[in-house]
């Protein structure tokens, strides 16, 4: 007896839809969350906005302890989705109700009930991304052909997540942020129970620690080129948490009305530069494709710190639109570089490796460096001086651009282990 399997073109309609709403939830409150903070007072440069973004870091560093000790070996991918969003969808539920409820004079410092609520959903939230991912990988006859078709509707979804809340009444300082994103992360915990059944890709493997945080790929940092790589996608992922803390609300302060919506513009310019780069990657290379995304970000800084100046909207709109190149020439650029040298039994535990030290370590300390240099850059009338706080930002990434430049030697062959 043949067992029969749904079309390959099915398949992947359905995973769309998974890593639709796997983005909405996420795009649903994480642009927008500083306008409510900012509203019911505990954002602003004295207010927690440096720690509601360092929270996903931290669980970016967490995660991967889940899912090599207990999702990937112990249960399927679909359930553990479905169990991960509602309790990660419950939480955000509860988030405005638990921030409004705490004491007005509450210390703004992680232990603040608002942080926990954002932390302990992000804990539920993190895991998911590389669930999804192997869930879609599991389940396709073609992946190499089939995932960037799959994986761009994560993105349209972020978009849509962001129209949706722009449209809201108050928008960016509504609560429904977050109460859209709890419902749409309850519906996509029962829309996996539909997906078809994928069993822990590592029953019955011996996983351990040093394995989960890729820390034998530090053997890799032997190599020049891969330790100067490394190194600098920490240092400029420092000054990057600035866009995403900060862009945001400095859009708004120079005079957009519906400042959401506009941060969009920064992933629709991510599909086209992605559907875009294979070309790019043949005709620049790996070193140049690095360059390229790193100087993006140093324009997009300098574009806000000029617009800052007389409050030129169309500079901050060009500086968005360069999100594309900014993260699709540095970070998938990355991953490929990281697939290219190391060596087959390695690559998997190097490509986890640079994530905790881009999205993890890399954001985190951005965070808590941004959330300083915001309060240094804010006068004793609360006004914050933005010219100078982006074009701190784009010095530092100058200087990691042009060490990156000087240092970096391409080696285009794998490693041996």
């Amino acid at each position: 007896m043949t067992t029969s399997h749904p079309a390959p073109g099915a398949i992947s309609a359905r995973l769309s839809v998974m890593m639709f709403l796997q983005f909405f939830v996420w795009g649903a409150w994480y642009v927008s969350m500083t306008g409510w903070m900012n509203e019911v007072g505990i954002g602003g440069p004295d207010g927690l906005i440096g720690w509601a973004y360092t929270v996903g870091p931290i669980a970016a560093c967490i995660s991967p302890f889940f899912l090599g000790m207990v999702a990937d070996r112990y249960f399927a991918t679909q359930r553990v989705l479905a169990l991960m969003h509602v309790i990660g969808g419950a939480i955000l539920l509860g988030v405005p109700a638990i921030a409004t409820g705490a004491a007005a004079d509450a210390p703004k410092v992680f232990t603040h009930p608002y942080i926990l609520a954002l932390f302990a959903h992000m804990l539920f939230y993190m895991p998911t991304v590389g669930l999804t991912t192997t869930l879609s990988l599991a389940n396709m006859s073609a992946p190499e052909k089939q995932f960037p078709i799959v994986r761009v509707w994560g993105t349209i979804g972020w978009i849509v997540a962001g129209i949706v809340v722009s449209n809201l009444p108050g928008g960016a300082k509504s609560p429904g942020q977050f109460w859209l994103a709890g419902g749409a992360s309850i519906l996509l915990a029962l829309y996996s129970l539909s997906l078809p059944h994928t069993p822990p890709p590592g029953k019955g493997k011996d996983v351990s620690v040093r394995e989960l945080l890729g820390l034998d790929s530090l053997a890799l940092m032997k190599s020049a080129p891969y330790a100067v790589f490394i190194v600098c996608s920490f240092l400029i992922c420092i000054p990057l948490a600035g866009y995403y803390n900060q862009a945001r609300g400095f859009v708004e302060a120079i005079g957009d009305t519906n400042s959401t919506f506009t941060m969009t513009y920064g992933q629709m310019s991510e599909i086209a530069f992605m559907v875009a780069m294979p070309w790019f990657f043949r005709a620049l290379g790996v070193k140049w494709m690095l360059a390229v995304g790193m100087f993006a970000w140093v324009l997009r800084y300098g574009l806000f710190s000029f617009a800052a100046d007389g409050n030129v909207m169309w500079m901050a709109l060009v500086a968005i639109l360069l999100h594309g190149i900014c993260y699709d020439f540095f970070f998938v650029t990355g991953f490929l570089y990281v697939d290219r040298v190391a060596p087959r039994e390695l690559r998997g535990q190097a490509q986890g490796f640079l994530v905790l030290v881009t999205q993890g370590l890399g954001l985190g300390a951005g965070a808590q460096v941004v959330d300083a240099l915001v309060a240094q850059n804010t006068d004793a009338a609360k006004v914050m001086n933005w010219q100078s706080f982006w074009s701190t930002l784009a010095i530092a990434a100058l200087v990691v651009l042009v060490a990156f430049v000087v240092l970096f030697r391409e080696r285009s062959k794998p490693q041996t282990a």
